[in-house]
């Protein structure tokens, strides 16, 4: 197929991106290079770097079997205070690139969704089920693009999945995670051990859990990519389906820390704070669906794989 990838230049769009090839699919990456990195796109890919509201119209009118749409902001404190970011960044923008698959054709979709639709969650493992409720302008953005694809595929009979991920980790060859305003736990974490903070913070250890920290559902970003591959298969004229994506293994924050520690041979110090606003204690997915319609199932559920792969990355990138 001749595959479309937004945000092609990011962490997990560059992961798709590369899988995609390997697996003999024609790929386009378009980025912006607003937070991705031109050397993140895998040679393979014809990189186009442009805005992708302006671009999609042109590039699609090419003829494209299908788009995976992960362009877009995603911190998450950012959210709360530029909004508006958020919502011209991520939902107009999807808007246009919707209007843009739907004028030329294009028959497939998959969306890059997130976890943070469901906010605080009722019941753990959060089924596709749970109530949507998110707690931020990001999640919320995200829940919105949900709905237009929705419609969209009534309507116009696309075929769309949207794919909900927990907690992303881990690299797959050359491709992982380098954000410039970092604030994922893990490569936190490996960032002291490389000497580049001196301590990793700990945001509360008074939580409902056997250690006292935040529970959180890692999944590995080549699990992913699989997922990825097998929703472009399975989609379905005129239907938008929804999967949520995680190991289905919580780890807390404590665990996490002594994988790195296990990993890298380093003490990583850890100072404790108070808890941030809005941390629920456990989010942990339940993927039965993905793994009963998708006949996805996550292979890398082990910690220490995952902080393994992280860690192999982040000292190459720091030329360790």
């Amino acid at each position: 197929m001749k595959l479309l990838v937004t945000g092609g230049a990011g962490y997990v769009g560059s992961v798709c991106a590369a899988r995609l090839v390997e697996s003999g699919h024609e790929v386009v990456v378009v980025d912006d290079l607003s937070t991705g990195h031109a050397d993140a796109v895998p040679s393979g890919c014809r990189f186009v770097e442009a805005e992708l509201g302006d671009a999609a119209g042109s590039l699609l009118a090419e003829g494209f079997d299908g788009v995976l749409h992960f362009a877009a902001k995603s911190l998450v404190g950012e959210s709360m205070v530029d909004p508006a970011k958020y919502w011209w960044g991520n939902v107009h923008t999807s808007l246009r690139l919707l209007d843009a698959i739907r004028e030329a054709g294009t028959p497939r979709l998959v969306f890059s969704s997130t976890a943070a639709v469901y906010g605080q969650p009722e019941r753990v493992p959060i089924p596709e089920s749970a109530a949507t409720r998110p707690t931020n302008t990001y999640g919320a953005s995200k829940l919105a693009i949900d709905h237009a694809i929705t419609s969209y595929a009534t309507a116009y009979g696309l075929s769309a999945v949207s794919l909900r991920y927990f907690n992303v980790a881990g690299a797959y060859s050359a491709y992982g995670e380098r954000h410039t305003t970092e604030t994922h736990l893990i490569p936190l974490v490996l960032q002291v051990a490389l000497g580049q903070r001196e301590s990793i913070h700990v945001f509360g250890e008074d939580y409902p859990t056997e250690d006292g920290t935040c529970i959180r559902d890692y999944i590995h970003v080549n699990d992913l990519a699989d997922a990825h591959l097998l929703a472009l298969e399975n989609a379905t004229p005129g239907e938008h389906r929804i999967y949520n994506l995680g190991n289905g293994i919580g780890f807390s924050v404590r665990q996490v820390i002594e994988a790195c520690r296990a990993v890298t041979g380093h003490e990583i110090p850890a100072e404790t704070k108070d808890r941030r606003a809005g941390d629920p204690a456990t989010l942990v997915a339940s993927s039965e669906l993905a793994q009963v319609e998708l006949g996805w199932k996550p292979r890398h559920v082990d910690l220490e794989t995952i902080v393994r792969d992280a860690w192999e990355f982040a000292r190459a990138r720091a030329g360790r």
